[in-house]
């Protein structure tokens, strides 16, 4: 029996995405949404585009990762419990152009996701093709952590009552965050909170079992409707101290890959994943591949007459 049994498997394959956390090169838990593809082997399948890489450089640096499946939206599910998994990452760097060897993966992206279809049409493929250019992640699981379902609070942090603290803006849109830190080995753990603003920091609350120590750490959160669609995500990096009272996440930096949710920033966000991809190609001394749009199109059309039946 795969470690992955443990866990109740059909709550974990209706959640639409998870945090996924890598190890960055300072050793920085640097944690992100992603949507997961369980295999039959008890391994799980994600994928990162050649535009946001940082996750694929930081596995080929130090395999240990971390995932949390901790909002249910778009699942259909209600009160539905958080589970955690913790293991090793491998990701070769073998550049994927088509769905081959991950099709179950782009079907339930394209089900899932159905705005992402028109991806694949003529006039979309000129400012999309970054999208398809893929790298396979496979993680490994070697602890498994069921919780209860995420505490959902009524209001969001106040913002007037943060100060000034980095970060403050981002974190009272929303009523809990996901905590990533690191244990005392230095392996990422994850907890979703809800970090409460004081004169230093943000406090976080954390389940017993997330072994979470003082060091480097950040406090990720995002939202997407039910299709996956209007995703919003910031991460605010800092450092994780001890208190009094428990844990303190002292800010320094927000990142916003995807911007603020302005208009202009979807324009500012194609212009830089361009840019990034073909860095890392030209890093690597590679041309840009063509992606096989025949295959994912065949795939996305797929997932359209599943829709019409």
């Amino acid at each position: 029996m795969a470690l992955l049994d443990s866990a109740p498997l059909d709550v974990l394959d209706a959640y639409r995405t998870c945090e996924f956390v890598t190890l960055g090169r300072d050793g920085t838990p640097l944690a992100w949404p992603t949507a997961v593809r369980r295999r039959p082997d008890g391994t799980l399948l994600l994928s990162t585009s050649l535009a946001f890489a940082q996750k694929a450089l930081n596995i080929r640096r130090d395999g240990r990762v971390a995932l949390l499946f901790s909002d249910p939206t778009g699942s259909g599910l209600e009160k539905a419990p958080q589970i955690f998994v913790g293991g090793r990452a491998d990701c070769p760097d073998e550049i994927m152009t088509g769905p081959q060897g991950a099709e179950d993966y782009w079907r339930m992206l394209f089900e899932r996701q159905p705005h992402s279809r028109s991806y694949v049409s003529a006039p979309m493929r000129l400012v999309m093709d970054w999208y398809y250019l893929r790298l396979l992640i496979t993680v490994t699981p070697h602890q498994v952590v069921v919780r209860p379902p995420s505490p959902v609070a009524d209001l969001p942090v106040p913002a007037a009552a943060a100060g000034d603290l980095v970060g403050a803006a981002q974190l009272a849109r929303f009523p809990t965050a996901v905590l990533a830190a690191r244990d005392a080995s230095g392996a990422p753990v994850l907890a979703r909170t809800r970090p409460v603003p004081t004169g230093e920091g943000f406090a976080v609350d954390v389940p017993a079992d997330c072994p979470a120590a003082p060091g480097p750490a950040a406090l990720l959160v995002h939202r997407h409707d039910e299709r996956l669609n209007h995703m919003q995500n910031a991460l605010v990096r800092g450092e994780l101290r001890e208190s009094g009272s428990g844990l303190l996440l002292v800010p320094a930096k927000v990142v916003e890959p995807m911007g603020s949710g302005r208009v202009s920033d979807a324009v500012s966000v194609l212009r830089s994943t361009r840019r990034a991809t073909d860095r890392y190609l030209r890093r690597r001394g590679l041309t840009r591949p063509q992606v096989d749009w025949r295959e994912f199109r065949a795939l996305a059309q797929e997932a359209r007459r599943r829709d019409g039946a």
